[in-house]
């Protein structure tokens, strides 16, 4: 795991204090139906990885389908900051754009994962 990173909303309304799993080694964007609007890339953060430093009372939450997977956004400025993941609840994923300091363009190419067929929707 690294050093704690600080991620910000664009209002500044909502602050996380996160350590992600492994840096910016685990970037990636979805295409499930969500998230291919949402168009944001995400890094992986555990489960305690994930502090609220500033507005947890500012942040709005959305599920759908299986509510397995939970968004975050700030209710002001309605920026995505993070979610806890379908495909590992275990994790969150983290909007990559909202960490101080990134610079989207320097993270290219971003792997996509292929949320339209993911295993969960997929009868046993």
């Amino acid at each position: 795991m690294t050093d704690p990173v600080k991620a910000t909303c664009h209002c500044g309304a909502v602050e996380l204090s996160v350590t992600l799993t492994d840096g910016f080694e685990t970037r990636r964007r979805c295409d499930c139906s969500f998230c291919r609007r949402r168009q944001c890339a995400a890094v992986s953060a555990p489960l305690g990885g994930v502090e609220v430093v500033k507005g947890a009372d500012n942040l709005s939450e959305y599920s759908f389908n299986t509510h397995t997977a939970k968004h975050y956004f700030c209710k002001t400025c309605g920026i995505y900051m993070y979610h806890r993941r379908r495909s590992n609840p275990n994790e969150y994923g983290v909007n990559l754009y909202c960490i101080e300091g990134t610079e989207p363009k320097d993270f290219e190419p971003v792997h996509w994962n292929d949320g339209v067929n993911h295993p969960s929707d997929r009868a046993s």
